[in-house]
């Protein structure tokens, strides 16, 4: 066994993809998750591309280093079940809303009287203290109330859009993961367990925030809100002869050598462009005149030119760049295993490195059920007491 958490062990009561990353984060670092699962599975199974139904590309790319077991948790003796191992659990994590799980009878109040050391974790759509409490939430909703689709339609001035990537989802996840350990970390302190509520349109909020409250920062405002260079129109990759590149320009030493690089060191002159004050307050022509200047040359001379200068750069990656990249090559990031119902699957490194208690990847993303009996063995249920469970319908076994 590696990791950080070995010995944590985390009864994983989620689905689809903001909570199982999260409980796929401890599991990398270490902790033992049991993924309760219902009867049908997690939807992001049945997701394609797959090799076989139920084993969908994001599901395993988000429950590695668990075990399946399957609970009809409307059922009285599943939920009992779900008692029994959360009382040899140290985290219970959940994310629908609070109302489903009170009407399961698997509230925290429920739980904690099965076990009152428990960290009881729940990470859905708001918090529970406003009128948004019982609305559900999913990545493209959460999205829309941070602002991020607005945010785009503001920056080109066109249609708004979704960021094509599970943004929300994913960036609390890991948030959730944090709040775990550091529960962990308090249990270990003072000895008690309590419940920690992780609501996704507030986490997000700190990324969109941070940088656009702007002005409004200040009481009273000393400015509009956003982020001019976030905003400005030429803040993307820029075109250059034969492609795209993406360069920043960013501190005075920088913006000297690209002015020397480019024959205009007069530009320095100019108010506009001469101190980093006066560009943030000139962000559309800075980077307007830094976006014709790079459709006069290949790709291959502003990279190597800027290289030459000192000035950040990168060339924009594609998809199967990435996955051909030389330098996730090098530190082996893309790992080839053998998944026993899947064969041969791409699997992604846990991106942290660590001088001792490495986490790894131990487990392959379970099949439905997979563990249903083991898992119940080692919560004291005597064979025939499984055997009942399943046969009544309120638990599931695979093949």
């Amino acid at each position: 066994m590696s990791g950080p958490l070995h010995g944590v062990r985390v009864l994983d009561l989620t689905s689809v993809v903001m909570g199982p990353y999260a409980t796929q984060i401890i599991g990398d670092f270490g902790a033992e998750v049991i993924k309760v699962e219902t009867l049908d599975g997690d939807n992001m199974r049945w997701v394609w591309p797959f090799r076989n139904p139920g084993m969908g590309h994001i599901f395993l790319n988000a429950n590695r280093n668990k075990r399946s077991i399957a609970l009809d948790l409307k059922q009285e003796a599943a939920r009992d079940a779900c008692l029994a191992l959360a009382a040899k659990s140290d985290v219970l994590v959940y994310n629908i809303r609070p109302q489903a799980m009170a009407r399961l009878r698997l509230s925290y109040d429920d739980v904690r009287k099965a076990n009152p050391k428990i960290i009881y974790v729940g990470c859905f759509g708001y918090s529970q203290r406003g009128p948004y409490a019982a609305k559900a939430a999913y990545d493209d909703l959460i999205q829309g109330a941070a602002g991020v689709p607005w945010l785009f339609a503001k920056q080109s001035q066109g249609e708004p859009r979704y960021a094509p990537l599970i943004i929300a989802d994913r960036s609390v996840g890991q948030q959730v993961a944090t709040a775990v350990c550091a529960a962990l970390f308090h249990r270990e302190r003072t000895g008690k367990g309590q419940r920690v509520d992780v609501p996704m349109f507030e986490h997000l909020l700190p990324a969109v925030l941070g940088e656009h409250l702007g002005g409004e920062t200040f009481k009273p405002a000393a400015g509009p809100m956003g982020y001019a260079r976030m905003l400005s129109p030429d803040r993307r990759p820029y075109q250059t002869k034969d492609g795209y590149v993406c360069a920043l320009i960013y501190n005075d030493k920088q913006w000297k050598s690209f002015f020397a690089l480019i024959g205009k060191e007069h530009l320095l002159a100019q108010p506009e462009f001469a101190t980093y004050e006066a560009r943030s307050r000139n962000y559309n022509k800075v980077y307007g005149m830094v976006a014709e200047e790079m459709k006069t040359r290949t790709t291959r001379e502003w990279i190597d030119g800027l290289e030459r200068a000192d000035i950040p750069v990168q060339r924009m990656n594609s998809l199967e760049d990435i996955v051909a990249d030389p330098h996730l090559a090098a530190i082996g990031y893309f790992r080839e295993v053998e998944h026993p119902s899947e064969g041969k699957i791409r699997a992604l490194a846990v991106p942290s490195e660590w001088s001792a208690s490495q986490p790894d990847y131990r487990r392959h993303a379970p099949r439905l059920g997979e563990h249903t009996r083991e898992v119940l063995r080692e919560a004291d249920y005597p064979e025939e007491k499984i055997d009942a469970l399943i046969a009544s319908g309120a638990a599931k076994a695979a093949d």
